[in-house]
């Protein structure tokens, strides 16, 4: 059992690594003009250590998404080359980039519920609304039996 938890430790100490520098290299190294800004939200890597999916999220469009997933698989065998110089390791797990859109979709979800609770409120306001006219339409019959006008 504990041979399985030092594994465990050393996967997630390179996965956070390669994570670190290939944003440095993403943020400032890469000269490609295709990559617009992104950033690594996730490494997962293969249990071996043989593969590593690299999950980059890109600030905009479909275009620039695209744009800059064409880039780094471009660049993946130079990324490779400088894990390789910065980690001091022997070997760098095969690169896979893949486009995480978790925080757009995030946002949609978080509009939609927006959107039903606004819709709640909106319908519970009317129903209140329409139940208050009637609710002082009684009191207001009461205020002339108590006038003395018959």
């Amino acid at each position: 059992m504990p041979e399985q938890r030092g594994r465990k430790y050393h996967q997630e100490r390179v996965a956070e690594t390669l994570r670190d520098e290939i944003g440095a290299m993403i943020e400032g190294e890469l000269s490609d003009p295709r990559i617009s800004f992104a950033y690594i939200s996730q490494v997962v890597l293969n249990p071996g250590g043989k593969s590593a999916l690299i999950y980059v999220a890109v600030d905009g469009g479909a275009q620039e998404e695209s744009d800059t997933m064409e880039g780094l698989m471009a660049a993946r065998g130079y990324i490779r080359a400088q894990l390789l110089e910065r980690m001091g390791v022997r070997f760098v797990p095969e690169l896979t980039f893949h486009l995480d859109r978790s925080e757009k979709m995030k946002a949609r979800i978080d509009e939609l519920l927006g959107r039903k609770r606004r819709t709640a409120l909106r319908a519970q306001s009317a129903q209140h609304a329409a139940q208050s006219p009637a609710a002082t339409a009684p009191s207001s019959e009461h205020k002339d039996e108590g006038s003395g006008r018959h």
